[in-house]
């Protein structure tokens, strides 16, 4: 049985045939190299084998943005378990899986419930991969170790967005023996929108741009909050079969924006997804379809839509715009675009951390 590639360049076809089935495995890569495609490639190869494999995410949302690319990849004889971290751990663990302040799980309670554990049978071993791993904390990755998991992770420590992340060394050096890889090339965004995003990049280089053209970037001014309706209605009118993910600073300006452009145009079924949700409309999306999806920045990470706009870079105006984690955040919102990025701000002044940049990068108006 062999895989049926998705669409890879030479480069990404090469390092996933290269890479051994045993053993634990990193793969560091920028935006737009593919490490989500490559991630739900290596998912599915390993399941040919006839192992069971699980693949991982910290966000609810890029695991909705996986699945389907699995369901497509997948034979009868590929089992491939789509799912965020917290929600395996918590199956894992059983029901009362015990819980800490951050948001995690009572680590040494799973050291030792996997200490305890039956050894895993050596000819089908626990199998993860892991997309977007810096999200995931050091904490997790020694327990894939202690439950001698073969574990691929696909990570860029420039895109570290959570309170409990991981380097590219903290995530080695708890799995232990591990090899490294690096991923190259920017297949997502436009020459112009990347040379943006390099102005925010918080590593020692940024990644080469890409050579695809498009549009510059553009900075409007808004006259108002309520504006940014307007901006996104006439963004969907020029190009009514792109879709818009639109990258909001609150989970209040995301229901704010929702209820304006329902009361303004009802036809167009604009989609919110927000974390706190359980389930329905506000938790569960369509991604594959066109049209306005309004997401948290912290649910940004791994999507990809071809028009970003980030509409309320105001409320940055008072953070210092030399901060590692706004440069980061920006970076991770900039390179979501496939085409198109713009960003707006209510006020009079531009916000600090986009002020500077020429216009030969950032236009105006």
């Amino acid at each position: 049985m062999t895989l049926t590639y998705l669409d890879l360049t030479p480069a990404q076809r090469a390092l996933l045939d290269g890479l051994p089935f045993d053993g634990n495995h990193l793969v560091d890569g920028p935006p737009g190299s593919g490490k989500s495609v490559l991630a739900a490639q290596r998912a599915v190869m390993l399941a040919l084998n006839g192992t069971p494999v699980v693949l991982l995410t910290r966000s609810n949302l890029l695991r909705q943005s996986l699945a389907p690319m699995v369901s497509a990849l997948c034979s009868d004889r590929a089992k491939v378990t789509v799912a965020t971290a917290h929600s395996w751990l918590a199956g894992w663990y059983g029901p009362d899986a015990p819980r800490t302040d951050d948001g995690w799980y009572d680590w040494p309670a799973f050291y030792e419930r996997a200490a305890l554990a039956e050894p895993a049978d050596p000819a089908r071993p626990l199998t993860l991969v892991v997309d977007e791993g810096q999200d995931l904390p050091p904490a997790f990755y020694r327990l894939c170790r202690i439950l001698g998991a073969r574990t691929t992770v696909f990570a860029d420590e420039c895109q570290r967005l959570t309170t409990t992340h991981s380097t590219l060394a903290e995530i080695t050096e708890s799995l232990g023996r591990c090899a490294t890889r690096d991923l190259h090339g920017n297949h997502r965004t436009t020459r112009q929108t990347a040379e943006l995003a390099a102005r925010f990049h918080t590593g020692p280089h940024p990644p080469e741009p890409p050579g695809r053209e498009g549009p510059l970037p553009r900075l409007h001014a808004l006259s108002h909050r309520a504006a940014a309706t307007d901006l996104l209605l006439g963004l969907v009118a020029n190009r009514p079969d792109r879709s818009i993910g639109v990258v909001v600073h609150s989970t209040e300006a995301q229901f704010e924006l929702l209820t304006r452009l329902e009361q303004k145009a009802p036809r167009l079924r604009a989609q919110m997804y927000t974390s706190q949700a359980s389930g329905g409309r506000y938790r569960t999306l369509d991604l594959l379809r066109p049209g306005v999806v309004i997401v948290h920045r912290s649910s940004a990470k791994g999507l990809q839509f071809d028009t970003v706009v980030v509409p309320d870079s105001e409320a940055d105006a008072a953070v210092d715009p030399t901060s590692g984690s706004l440069r980061m955040t920006y970076y991770v919102m900039a390179t979501r675009a496939r085409h198109e990025l713009h960003l707006a701000y209510a006020g009079d002044r531009e916000p600090g951390l986009l002020r500077d940049i020429p216009p030969r990068v950032l236009a105006r108006g």
